[in-house]
């Protein structure tokens, strides 16, 4: 089992980076509620991770925070919620936004995200409540906008791709992307403000 990884990022292209640690590199996926708050390329970074082994694939997902871990150790544990709909649940809110739709109930909040129908946000309503009501985590939403010097094509593109990556159709994404004021925002951030427009 992997659960900490620390080293140099080297590339950020979400929902994927490439993290190298003492010469081994290593490819992990994370939610974009990560993504907003990672260094520069360049910078160490410690990650805390989940390995999942499947059949067909060896996958590892990684956390800033070990919070976000848990709880998406706690959501692939709900029938029906794999490791990709626990982290497009991750990238459209944050941990304290899932957290605060279980505690009231808010269903409607948890089907904006792509792959959440009707029944799957009620189920995780129901089976979360208990396990989620101890939560005290940390505020997870960076209000710091960072230029990354990223041409504006490039950024939009890469938003569009990620937003597909988490699960949503190309078209939609497309949409949502353009429906943002985004110039001169590098890509995460991009991504952020699409995101918050289809969950507000």
């Amino acid at each position: 089992m992997i659960g900490r990884l620390k080293g140099t990022l080297l590339e950020k292209q979400a929902p994927r980076l490439l993290l190298d640690v003492n010469g081994v590199c290593y490819e992990i996926d994370a939610p974009m509620t990560t993504f907003y708050e990672l260094p520069a390329v360049g910078s160490a970074v410690i990650l805390h991770t989940h390995f999942v082994v499947r059949e067909d694939a060896q996958l590892l997902y990684g956390f800033l925070r070990e919070s976000d871990r848990s709880l998406f150790r706690t959501l692939i544990k709900i029938s029906g919620v794999g490791p990709k709909l626990a982290l497009a649940i991750l990238s459209g809110m944050s941990a304290d936004e899932f957290v605060g739709c279980v505690q009231g109930g808010d269903s409607a909040a948890l089907t904006r995200v792509p792959g959440v129908g009707k029944k799957t946000a009620e189920r995780l309503v129901v089976e979360m409540r208990d396990r989620v009501k101890d939560w005290q985590g940390v505020s997870l939403s960076p209000d710091a906008v960072s230029t990354a010097g990223e041409p504006a094509a490039d950024a939009l593109k890469d938003a569009i791709s990620a937003l597909v990556a988490l699960g949503y159709k190309p078209q939609e994404a497309s949409r949502m992307v353009n429906a943002v004021e985004s110039e001169g925002l590098a890509s995460e951030d991009v991504i952020r403000l699409a995101l918050r427009a289809v969950v507000k």
